[in-house]
């Protein structure tokens, strides 16, 4: 998978630690490498988890190596981006958008 900077990677192995018991809310990108929106995410990603990692945390999942939890949340299209906070999915969004519009879209939430 290809991470973007500042961005931490989650796992079917730890995604209970990581996401559902993580005290901030979390933005969640659902993603491949065969993805070319996803690609695209990178530095959107690496800004938002930059500005707002004092009420952010900011990970990615691979899809393809992480099918429990993808199939958990019924993830069938990539990007795919939720924000879980208190450990449950909030705001669920599809595709690649700009930073401005990603961070309207999840402010409603945090």
């Amino acid at each position: 998978m290809i991470r973007a900077a500042g961005v931490a990677e989650v796992t079917d192995a730890d995604f209970a630690t990581e996401v559902i018991g993580a005290e901030l809310p979390v933005l969640v990108e659902f993603t491949a490498d065969w993805c070319p929106p996803c690609r695209q995410m990178g530095p959107v990603l690496s800004a938002v988890a930059a500005q707002e990692a004092d009420r952010l945390k900011v990970v990615q999942l691979d899809v393809d190596t992480n099918p429990d939890t993808t199939n958990a949340y019924k993830v069938l299209s990539m990007p795919t981006f939720m924000v879980f906070r208190d450990g449950e999915p909030v705001k669920s969004m599809v595709g690649a958008r700009p930073k401005r519009r990603l961070l309207e879209e999840i402010s409603e939430v945090l």
